[in-house]
């Protein structure tokens, strides 16, 4: 994540809402097959929980949870809605134009992901950005589904609650 003031003003709540029930497909870039990843824990709640058509990119890795795998955005069936973006910031300049060159239609930067440059040139090639926002923990808290993963639990606290 850059160093520097963020000055940049994103979608608002309503805003990313609307994002998220016009999409119907969403392409994970830098997918990881394994279960430590965020991307890993995201696309299994996409894939069981939404309606979305979920396509992962990842040019090292054949298969996740099932599914094909796709080295670039170039190669997916279709031009997708959303792309999720799990890569290091110095890659994003490259995924932007992908996604461009893709007709996406957003582009999202998973929590802790951002980058003013990136989000001013993907609005002047007329996508829609979210920065900085998980699209898992967004989806869930627009539909309720936050305490599926144990994030609305009612306690504050570093520890596990331990159930009676």
């Amino acid at each position: 994540m850059s160093t520097t003031e963020r000055t940049w003003a994103g979608p608002s709540a309503p805003e990313r809402l609307a994002l998220l029930r016009e999409a119907r497909s969403i392409a994970i870039v830098g997918a990881s097959d394994k279960p430590s990843r965020a991307s890993y824990f995201v696309a299994t709640y996409l894939q069981s929980s939404t309606r979305y058509k979920v396509y992962f990119v990842n040019p090292v890795v054949k298969e996740i949870l099932g599914q094909p795998t796709y080295a670039s955005l170039a190669d997916l069936p279709e031009s997708p809605d959303i792309v999720d973006v799990f890569r290091k910031h110095d890659d994003l300049p490259g995924v932007l134009d992908e996604a461009v060159a893709a007709s996406a239609k957003t582009l999202w930067l998973q929590l802790g992901s951002w980058h003013e440059g990136v989000a001013q040139d993907a609005e002047a090639a007329g996508l829609n950005v979210v920065m900085d926002r998980c699209v898992k923990i967004e989806h869930a808290r627009f539909h309720g589904g936050l305490h599926l993963a144990g994030f609305d639990t009612g306690v504050i606290s570093s520890k596990r609650q331990v159930l009676a």
